[in-house]
């Protein structure tokens, strides 16, 4: 994939958005809107300032403009890195959107990966691996054959895992993200894939979790679906949300990410062929200075009615780490 470009490549545009920025965190956006629109102008073809001058449009009431600038984008960068059609579906400016782009999710953790576990970590006080380790100790199960950490990241949760998995697999749609985790050395094997196209041929894990995921994914009715086919009968799967009190099953807040209600989680799991054992509410981590609290579950894959009975999995053996393909 092409890089995605912050600068416009003409100099005197870049100055009139710098210059715009200052206007909007001094409270005059519709000066600075003003000012965007000059910018893009001078470079038409600049997808990230298309972008923001939808932001700042809509900051300034001037809905209409913004719609039209988000669909600039659009047009500019169809595969929609920047989110884009994020944004038009939570301004109310085009249908509900059940799943984000996937470029976007690349793109938007690529360029995270250096400074993502400071952030996180350090900063913002983030919590999820351990909340999911606590969760899933309470089970009473200590030892898995093959754990697979969907979303990986750079391996949060993954150093947590590492002790008690025999063979442990990340998955991860960024590149970025990847060589961070292969560096850290915890896992038997990491692959680079995107989750909303993730397909299970065969049961071979005992346990799969994916902390932080779910808000960049959306819709779960399919994710939830391939992990069911991933996990031996008895296996776990242990996930956080972003938690949603309202009616709706999901929503797309602000912040671009998704929020799932403990009642449509129940729902999409049992239908799914798994038992919930434990659904609690917790902090997660800060977010514009406040806690957001999020679900931490564990749910049990149960046997087929018709599978006949048998042994347990054994265990794979643990081969050598390998590089990134």
């Amino acid at each position: 994939m092409t890089p995605l470009s912050l600068s416009s490549g003409d100099l005197v545009a870049d100055r009139r958005a710098a210059y715009a920025e200052m206007l909007c965190e001094a409270g005059d956006v519709a000066a600075a809107a003003d000012l965007l629109r000059e910018a893009v102008a001078l470079a038409p073809g600049w997808a990230a300032g298309w972008y923001r001058l939808g932001e700042t449009m809509l900051l300034a009431g001037r809905i209409a403009e913004a719609a039209e600038a988000w669909s600039a984008v659009l047009r500019l960068d169809p595969a929609d890195r920047l989110g884009a059609s994020l944004r038009l579906a939570e301004a109310g400016l085009m249908p509900p959107v059940d799943a984000p782009p996937s470029a976007f999710v690349e793109t938007l953790f690529d360029q995270y990966a250096a400074g993502f576990d400071d952030a996180l970590v350090g900063r913002l006080g983030y919590r999820v691996p351990e909340l999911i380790e606590r969760a899933i100790r309470a089970t009473g199960r200590t030892a898995h054959a093959h754990a697979v950490d969907l979303g990986c990241g750079t391996g949060l949760l993954g150093e947590r895992l590492r002790a008690t998995a025999s063979f442990l697999e990340g998955i991860d749609i960024s590149a970025a993200m990847l060589r961070r985790a292969e560096a850290k050395r915890l896992y038997d094997r990491l692959t680079r894939a995107d989750l909303q196209m993730l397909a299970a041929d065969r049961a071979a894990a005992d346990l799969v979790t994916a902390a932080d995921v779910f808000m960049y994914v959306g819709a779960l009715d399919r994710l939830v679906a391939a992990v069911a086919a991933m996990l031996v009968p008895g296996g776990l799967f242990a996930f956080s949300v972003e938690k949603h009190d309202g009616p709706e099953p999901v929503f797309l807040r602000p912040s671009r990410r998704y929020a799932h209600s403990a009642g449509h989680l129940r729902g999409l799991l049992g239908g799914a062929g798994f038992a919930v054992l434990s659904l609690e509410t917790a902090p997660i981590r800060r977010d514009r200075g406040e806690t957001l609290l999020g679900l931490i579950v564990v749910a049990e894959r149960l046997a087929p009615a018709a599978a006949a009975p048998g042994g347990h999995a054994h265990a794979p053996c643990r081969p050598a780490l390998r590089p990134l393909q």
